[in-house]
């Protein structure tokens, strides 16, 4: 027991020093339409913690932004927005015009600074965007793009690794914004570190089963799959229920408490194979995975969903969620059945991950509450 406290505190002081946000994700927003004589008009909204990064705002380095210190600067972030957004159509640039700031915007409690801009594109041909904005100071970022032309919105997500896009406007869009957003709930189930986590602690005892107050192992593949399949169909299931709930507004939660519940979920989770208390996980499961849901819904918020397109794009993004979630168990679980009968595994394995994933989950439960 002292060499798993020593373990542990080890671990503690690890990730007390290496913080991990979950969900703190840096995004920007360009809304747009463009007429059948070329001309765009729009939107880009950018956070004012991008900003600072990018062309600094606070002035007087006291760690707080104003309104004041945002208008001082404008004519520097409207340079800085026509360098990193080009546009051009049928092979001829698109002439942008970017006004000053004068409005903000909330997206998550985070203040946005709203920038109109507008522009003259070729009358017809592919439109191709390229961006670069903030990239450089963060490989994380992403830009969520809605641009529509009078009678179709193409909705799309610009990433490091997709920093240019072609858009044919003549075509349908539906095709492109469920591929998007499939994308996209693939890739924050994979970054996702607390849903990723909630999963593993569920899914490393079930390969086990107690007895004599021990974990022994589960001789029956079968079973393993059965019980398996009963955890993970209870966790689909409550997810899909409130992130779809959440996202088409018949359910408001606070953020912050959602997020404060999803870590004392992995918390529980994780305690809960140290020192069993709750040996049938499915009803349990579905409990935490409707928290779970609702912060999905909070990622597909950031993200905007098109207007004309809201239940395609909540579908779209719950079966990339589900793909990626099978993704992950494909891989862990048949490692953990061929692991199952060592003793290293039940008395070693098993407990010391859980004790990491409750470090992690008491650290993240800190910092939200």
């Amino acid at each position: 027991m002292q060499q798993w406290l020593k373990i542990g505190l080890i671990g503690l002081s690890f990730l007390l020093a290496n913080t991990v946000a979950a969900h703190q994700l840096s995004t920007s927003y360009i809304i747009a339409e463009i007429d059948d004589t070329g001309r765009i008009n729009g939107e880009w909204q950018l956070s004012l913690t991008d900003l600072e990064l990018a062309v600094g705002l606070d002035l007087n380095a006291n760690g707080e932004l104003t309104w004041g210190e945002v208008k001082s600067r404008q004519a520097e972030i409207a340079s800085y927005l026509a360098e990193n957004l080009l546009l051009n159509r049928d092979k001829l640039t698109c002439n942008l015009h970017f006004d000053l700031v004068e409005r903000l915007q909330d997206h998550a409690n985070e203040a946005f600074a709203v920038t109109d801009f507008s522009g003259q594109c070729a009358i017809s041909g592919p439109l191709n965007i390229k961006y670069s904005a903030i990239f450089a100071l963060d490989s994380s970022h992403e830009m969520v793009l809605n641009i529509g032309d009078g009678s179709n919105m193409h909705s799309f997500v610009l990433d490091d690794n997709t920093r240019q896009i072609v858009i044919d406007l003549r075509e349908g869009s539906w095709q492109t914004t469920f591929k998007q957003f499939v994308y996209q709930g693939i890739i924050h189930i994979w970054i996702g570190i607390d849903h990723i986590l909630f999963l593993l602690a569920l899914l490393l005892p079930a390969v086990l089963e107690r007895k004599n107050k021990q974990w022994q192992a589960i001789t029956s593949v079968n079973v393993i799959l059965t019980n398996t399949v009963w955890i993970i169909s209870a966790f689909t299931l409550a997810h899909s229920l409130t992130l779809t709930a959440t996202a088409l507004g018949w359910l408001n939660p606070s953020s912050r408490w959602v997020e404060l519940g999803i870590a004392l979920s992995v918390l529980f989770a994780a305690l809960n194979n140290i020192w069993p208390l709750v040996l049938r996980l499915a009803w349990l499961t579905f409990a935490f995975g409707l928290l779970h849901g609702m912060g999905f819904a909070g990622v597909l918020s950031e993200l905007g969903l098109p207007a004309d397109q809201q239940l395609l794009s909540i579908l779209a993004f719950n079966l990339g969620v589900e793909i990626g979630q099978l993704a992950i168990l494909a891989i862990l679980l048949p490692v953990l059945i061929l692991l199952r009968k060592s003793k290293l595994y039940s008395k070693g394995v098993m407990p010391i991950g859980s004790l990491f994933i409750a470090l992690m989950a008491v650290q993240w439960s800190i910092e939200r509450w």
